[in-house]
């Protein structure tokens, strides 16, 4: 009776260990902030300023489209759930506006771009009251993301602000190096052939921040449309300026641009596509170009090896 009794008392305190030790980590688990983001470069941010103490999802992978998205049923949960959103903003998920602005209700609701001086970013040469999305091209302002986010986290989760604050000193220290990089890079491009054709307006800031020209197709949006004179300016372009190579972009269907290549022929001008670059979305989660950092050396690379 006495082996039976202690037996008992033995499987009891085991049970009772196990019961706290799930319930610690359920509680381990609920001090995690849970973050959505609208776009994989805004996750990169989030992943390297938070560390362990968030758990992220992006509503848009490789090759989707931020200007054209839509929501889910799936995304509204993913939203819902989430104790923190950020998303990029200057209407660059232009069809989210309402979805966002009723999440905004109940849970911060942050565009990482509201903290870069208005004088910084450039205007919509379509639309001079709108300004250009696309400002993770540039890595200056990309810190301001960083920023942002950083201040974000620690309002939400002030007992370790100091661990954000380096996290982003340290990412941002990265964001230095990748720039110095990649000036390095393009230096081996001769000045007159930095001009850069793609299929829409996204590398402004790229162009402004490295010393290129950039032409697009289309505007600043892919819902933008564009016609057959679009084309042929186009053309008249790279015929004009004996440029040799334009790039298709991960996100956007290539139609538009081969129209650009098979003209330039007809006119008895040989144009390449100098590659893929990513544009508004990045690689494939667990690859290198599934970061930010990564993914702009690849465009980078790409770039100088079609153009030097």
């Amino acid at each position: 009776m006495k082996k039976s009794f202690f037996g008992f008392l033995a499987m009891l305190m085991v049970l009772i260990m196990a019961a706290c030790g799930n319930s610690d980590a359920q509680s381990n688990e609920s001090d995690v902030i849970q973050v959505t983001t609208t776009i994989a470069q805004i996750e990169d941010i989030v992943k390297n300023v938070g560390k362990d103490y968030v758990q992220t999802e992006s509503l848009m992978g490789p090759g989707i489209d931020p200007h054209l998205y839509k929501a889910s049923q799936g995304d509204i949960k993913k939203l819902q759930d989430a104790d923190i959103i950020f998303y990029n903003g200057l209407h660059l998920e232009g069809k989210m506006g309402e979805v966002l602005e009723k999440m905004s209700e109940d849970r911060p609701t942050v565009a990482v771009t509201k903290d870069i001086p208005e004088k910084k970013l450039i205007a919509d040469p379509e639309n001079p009251n709108t300004h250009d999305p696309h400002v993770w091209f540039d890595i200056e302002l990309w810190k301001y993301a960083v920023d942002t986010v950083e201040n974000e986290l620690s309002a939400l989760d002030p007992e370790h602000k100091e661990e954000y604050k380096q996290n982003a000193e340290e990412y941002k220290n990265q964001l230095d190096q990748l720039y110095e990089e990649s000036m390095k890079k393009i230096e081996e491009i001769d000045v007159n052939s930095r001009v850069l054709v793609t299929a829409h307006d996204a590398f402004a800031y790229f162009g402004r921040s490295f010393g290129f020209e950039v032409e697009g197709l289309q505007g600043l949006s892919t819902d933008s449309e564009y016609g057959l004179k679009d084309v042929q300016n186009l053309i008249d372009l790279l015929v004009e300026r004996n440029i040799k190579a334009v790039f298709i972009e991960s996100s956007i269907s290539e139609k538009s641009i081969n129209a650009v290549v098979e003209g330039s022929k007809e006119r008895g001008h040989d144009v390449q596509i100098g590659g893929e670059l990513f544009s508004d979305a990045m690689g494939e989660e667990g690859t290198e170009e599934g970061t930010y950092i990564g993914m702009f050396k690849h465009n980078i690379e790409t770039i100088v090896s079609a153009l030097k």
